[in-house]
């Protein structure tokens, strides 16, 4: 880190709530959101979002005839990131950047729009621009009216915090003294859910799967002794207000960032030790100590392989200093290019309230105390980030 950044402002849509208070709420209670998905005779796991903020996303797309058009990802981004601005107090202010990326994008109405067209050979006149990868970040520019940089990317499950790496370097560099970063993903689509269960990562909707019990959640995330794999995917979207120096206002302060990749053993596997996770995490810890950090986020979707790695990438690098280890994936699903932003306001939230939120079917040992957070995040592709905040 070449300048101290201030986080000053996180919001987030997702099946924890779409609220600060809300979604802190939710993260003290030990239950989870996955519900089970029904198409035809198909029953499949997935965590939605309530019907409250299903009615929120309704009231934006009828704002405007140009708003109907658009796919759920870009809804829910407009959503997150009013919210971001208003409380980083950007109001006034439209000179900033953008970076908003998804692993899937437009999912929703891209398979819509290839069913009409296998159908009558034609297709709708907006279906291009309602589906490139652009059309995030360039409808929330839109809609905020900035005058700012715009970015798109998809760097599959660690796009948020590639976006949030791109803010640093901006800013690092001079070009903006604003960013807005982060996420939006849409997935819980038919094609989308198959192409999961396709690679045999899927959690499976067992008798008694969907209890509030031990052992009775359907995604073990972090959990390196299942079985079995467990993924189940979310939908959610959540953005971040990047400002150079320390902000008076700011939730935390990111205090280093790391990033590597490798090349892959398989199409959808880490190494197993993760190798990336490695680079990436000695990288962020470059002005800190291991034993500094208190705790880690970790990416961890579910899946014996990647966890197992994962888990083994950390003991590598911190050794008798292992940090508690935490996850929201059993809670709200992996929700693909949103899901290093959504663990991201994890860690914030945690900072705020000095409250440790751990994995009920986990013994993890509390923290001592919380000054220093590590958020993980990975994809196929081995693209592993690593990000540290501080309290501010």
């Amino acid at each position: 880190m070449q300048n101290p950044i201030s986080i000053t402002a996180v919001s987030s849509i997702s099946p924890l709530g779409n609220s600060t208070a809300e979604i802190w709420n939710n993260y003290l209670k030990p239950n989870h959101f996955i519900s089970e998905y029904q198409k035809g005779e198909e029953t499949s796991l997935c965590s939605k979002l309530s019907e409250t903020s299903n009615e929120i996303l309704e009231k934006l797309r009828q704002e405007t005839t140009k708003y109907r058009a658009l796919d759920r990802s870009v809804l829910m981004a407009l959503h997150a990131s009013r919210k971001a601005i208003k409380d980083a107090q950007w109001n006034s202010d439209n000179n900033f950047g953008i970076n908003i990326g998804s692993s899937r994008g437009a999912t929703t109405l891209f398979e819509k729009y290839h069913s009409d067209f296998l159908k009558k050979d034609i297709t709708n006149t907006l279906t291009s621009p309602t589906t490139t990868l652009g059309n995030i970040s360039s409808w929330v520019a839109h809609d905020l009216q900035t005058i700012g940089p715009e970015i798109s990317h998809s760097i599959t499950c660690s796009t948020a915090l590639h976006a949030l790496l791109n803010g640093v370097a901006w800013i690092n560099s001079g070009m903006s003294d604003k960013f807005l970063v982060g996420g939006s993903e849409a997935p819980l689509t038919e094609f989308t859910i198959a192409q999961m269960k396709a690679l045999k990562i899927y959690s499976k909707p067992d008798t008694g799967a969907l209890e509030v019990s031990e052992n009775k959640f359907p995604c073990q995330a972090l959990n390196i002794d299942k079985s079995k794999n467990t993924m189940v995917l979310g939908e959610g979207a959540a953005l971040a207000c990047l400002e150079k120096g320390i902000s008076n206002n700011a939730l935390a302060v990111v205090k280093g960032i790391g990033y590597a990749t490798e090349i892959l053993e398989h199409n959808a596997s880490l190494s197993s030790n993760a190798v990336c996770f490695q680079r990436s995490m000695k990288m962020a810890l470059r002005n800190l100590k291991p034993e500094e950090i208190d705790i880690i986020v970790t990416h961890t979707p579910g899946t014996i392989k990647g966890d197992i790695a994962e888990y083994k990438a950390i003991k590598k690098v911190f050794n008798a200093h292992l940090p508690s280890l935490t996850n929201n994936k059993w809670k709200l699903g992996h929700t693909l290019g949103a899901s290093g932003l959504l663990s991201l306001e994890m860690a914030i939230l945690m900072l705020q309230h000095q409250h440790f939120i751990s994995v009920p079917y986990l013994k993890e040992k509390e923290p001592k105390k919380i000054q220093n957070i590590m958020i993980n995040a990975v994809g196929f592709g081995g693209n592993a980030v690593s990000v540290i905040i501080s309290k501010s």
